[in-house]
């Protein structure tokens, strides 16, 4: 039954990995000809970059210009899907602020002023239309607040970025109140709004938003987990238990996973005692609900081992774990960690899309973390195979190619072909940007992380990158 949701679901993986994959010897090394340059597919070029610098600048440039002229088309597709987008969402999820994020990286990646420029455009039409609704970074106010100070920020006009700060620390009072039935999950939730903060103060520099403000919220959050720990009875066994909708959620988006992994960035400055006796015990309560496959439940009353997304399953549970082995120093978490990377191998070429909530790109992003953590080639290797192993499923959906892969194009009918959703199409941070960045490293922006998940880590270098 496990095998049948397994295909129903995913494409079979068609790759052999790494190490079957590196015993077979190549004929003849690609990039010892300058031809290879023009012939073959992006993806090709990505295995074989590493191999490839050490042939000079000449060949790092012509892929560059491949890469770029690439994301030109991108964004050509993706300007022409927005005129028939709906005006009213501003969310970063799926609207506009996600738009603003996308031309916020190029501005960064590029140092082209017109694209700073750009996402200011797409920051004044968000913050004209703030609903008051929701809080999060994701999918309410916080998002359009907290990127527009920092783009604010970024072109000098601080009173417009104080402005912004001004309004999204007015959220808190929501946020913190005991008497609210806010949940306190990624999407919509106190760990929504965290992020926001968070995202400020790593993009403007610590002391953009207080620390008090942030401890207010890291409060709300540990004190709402403890309450319904004691409700449920599971006080000693699960310290901090979260819910949404009355279910206890595992995953990064709804779920425990999620909450626990904002609550251990450095940034929060949980102290050591709260995440000693109150954070890691829940971590091994849910590492302990795991599947014998390796993946996890979508919610602990679910018992049926089907979701490989990162808003469900081990895609989203995987960053907890290697943020876990990072805070706690212990092995089991790096172990348990790669047991979710080789379920995502197996299972995680989606067919339901390509973006990075519920597809395969979001699958990747596990991939390209635990390169990053461990420095196993291995798991570059896999990260490289997310594209093609789309275009060469037997079934591919709609617009399976690469260029709707890196664009985030969704299968999904309610998303237009040419229209992806805003926050999936950021080509910077796909398995072939991040691929290039490592290759090269002198010459391009600091690691590659998840948009509005993992995007907490120090503050990106000013590029020296060839200019666009």
């Amino acid at each position: 039954r496990g095998e049948i949701i397994a295909s129903e679901r995913a494409f079979p993986n068609p790759f052999p990995d790494y190490e079957a994959a590196a015993a077979v010897p190549a004929e003849e090394p690609p990039c010892a000809r300058p031809a290879f340059i023009s012939a073959a597919p992006p993806w090709e070029l990505l295995v074989q970059f590493k191999f490839m610098a050490s042939f000079g600048s000449q060949i790092i440039h012509n892929f560059t210009r491949r890469i770029q002229s690439k994301i030109k088309d991108l964004l050509q597709q993706m300007e022409e899907g927005l005129k028939t987008a709906d005006p009213h969402d501003c969310s970063a999820y799926t609207g506009w602020t996600g738009i603003a994020l996308l031309y916020l990286q190029l501005y960064r990646v590029t140092c082209d002023q017109n694209y700073l420029l750009r996402s200011l455009d797409y920051v004044k039409r968000t913050l004209r239309n703030l609903n008051g609704r929701r809080v999060t970074f994701l999918c309410g106010d916080a998002g359009p607040l907290a990127v527009g100070a920092v783009v604010y920020h970024k072109l000098k006009s601080d009173g417009e970025s104080q402005e912004c700060i001004t309004k999204l620390l007015q959220l808190q009072r929501t946020i913190v109140c005991r008497d609210s039935d806010l949940p306190d999950e990624l999407l919509f939730g106190r760990a929504g709004y965290l992020y926001a903060l968070l995202y400020v103060n790593t993009e403007m520099g610590p002391g953009a938003v207080c620390e008090s403000a942030i401890k207010e919220v890291v409060d709300a959050i540990i004190e709402s987990g403890k309450t319904l720990s004691k409700e449920e009875r599971k006080a000693e066994r699960c310290p901090l238990l979260y819910q949404w909708h009355r279910k206890q959620y595992v995953g990064a988006a709804h779920g425990m996973a999620g909450i626990y992994y904002m609550l251990m960035q450095p940034a929060a400055k949980v102290d050591q005692e709260t995440l000693t006796e109150m954070v890691k015990p829940s971590i091994d309560y849910m590492r302990h609900k795991r599947f014998r496959s390796g993946n996890y439940p979508s919610s602990l009353s679910n018992e049926t081992d089907r979701l490989v997304h990162w808003c469900h399953g081990a895609p989203g549970v995987i960053h907890t774990l290697m943020q876990a082995y990072k805070v706690f120093k212990e092995e089991k978490y790096l172990r348990d960690a790669v047991e979710c990377s080789d379920v995502i191998w197996q299972r995680g070429l989606l067919r339901k899309g390509y973006g990075i909530c519920h597809g395969t790109a979001g699958n990747g992003y596990s991939f390209l973390s635990l390169y990053r953590l461990t420095q196993d080639k291995k798991y570059l290797y896999r990260a490289c195979k997310v594209g093609p192993s789309v275009q060469a499923a037997p079934e591919p959906p709609r617009a399976g190619t690469v260029l709707s892969f890196l664009a985030g194009d969704s299968p999904d009918p309610t998303v237009s072909p040419v229209q992806p959703c805003p926050w999936r199409p950021v080509p910077w941070r796909s398995p072939l940007y991040q691929g290039l960045r490592d290759g090269h490293p002198s010459e391009v922006p600091g690691p590659v992380r998840m948009p509005a998940f993992m995007a907490l880590g120090r503050p990106l270098l000013k590029p020296q990158f060839p200019h666009w």
